[in-house]
């Protein structure tokens, strides 16, 4: 690390009250495991729609917005995400309906059972979020080609994901703004490279649609912000309590050790 003088308006965390210091690590810990849950729910939601549920690959994302350029979107579900959500012999059933053409004398004596027993928790319409089940013209929306993720879906998830990632990245970033090290460029690079790597994420669901290859784009966006908000959090949480203080900081105010509280 180079011997770069330190600004007037940085503090190292050694400088900081105890309360705050408190208060970024309780903020660190809170925000830690929301995004392990976001990762898991990431990989159960988009993984799986290739045939392959042990991993997320490009093929997932390519299915997951532009489709699978074959069946219909429930059969996509039901084979990818949503496999494991009925047993073989009705999933057999259901699949074979929708290929059939969804006829409705057999979805009356063959298809309604088992949606009212597997499907209706969820898919009965009180969430606007998800498919309504509860009918033929609402399960007729899935049967058509599977094309992706509709542009009014993405728009919907795109605002959210921009403004809570914005937020987590904001924070995690100034909590690290505090932390003592160099080179200072690096450290810069790596509180705002999340920034641009959430807008390539968004777009590039778009473009997926337009041509496959932009699924890379998603899959590295995602994969630099995941390692700069780890590299943030650790370092943070280490130089928080177990570093101590940085020998440019005791020198600037002619002391070995600050006092904290």
């Amino acid at each position: 690390m180079t011997a770069i003088p330190l600004h007037r308006h940085y503090l190292h965390y050694s400088e900081l009250p105890t309360s705050l210091r408190v208060l970024y690590t309780a903020a660190l810990l809170v925000l830690g495991l929301a995004y392990m849950f976001a990762g898991l729910y990431l990989f159960h939601t988009y993984s799986g729609r290739d045939g392959n549920s042990n991993t997320l690959s490009y093929d997932d994302l390519v299915i997951a917005y532009s489709g699978s350029g074959k069946g219909s979107r429930l059969e996509a579900a039901l084979r990818g995400p949503m496999s494991n959500m009925l047993p073989p012999d009705e999933l057999s059933v259901l699949v074979g309906w929708v290929q059939q053409g969804a006829d409705k004398a057999k979805y009356e004596s063959g298809i309604k059972p088992i949606l009212d027993k597997r499907c209706m928790s969820c898919h009965d319409g009180s969430n606007p979020h998800l498919v309504n089940m509860s009918s033929l013209e609402g399960l007729k929306k899935v049967t058509e080609q599977d094309t992706g993720t509709d542009i009014f879906t993405l728009v919907r998830v795109s605002h959210i994901h921009l403004f809570g990632l914005t937020f987590i990245f904001f924070l995690v970033g100034l909590i690290f703004s505090h932390a003592y090290w160099r080179p200072v460029w690096l450290k810069s690079a790596i509180v705002g490279l999340p920034f641009l790597c959430l807008a390539l994420d968004v777009i590039s669901w778009y473009l997926v649609k337009l041509y496959h290859p932009f699924a890379f784009v998603t899959m590295f966006a995602g994969m630099v912000q995941g390692l700069c908000f780890a590299f943030m959090w650790v370092i943070s949480m280490y130089q928080l309590w177990f570093s101590g203080t940085p020998e440019a900081v005791a020198k600037r105010h002619g002391v070995d050790t600050i006092a904290v509280g």
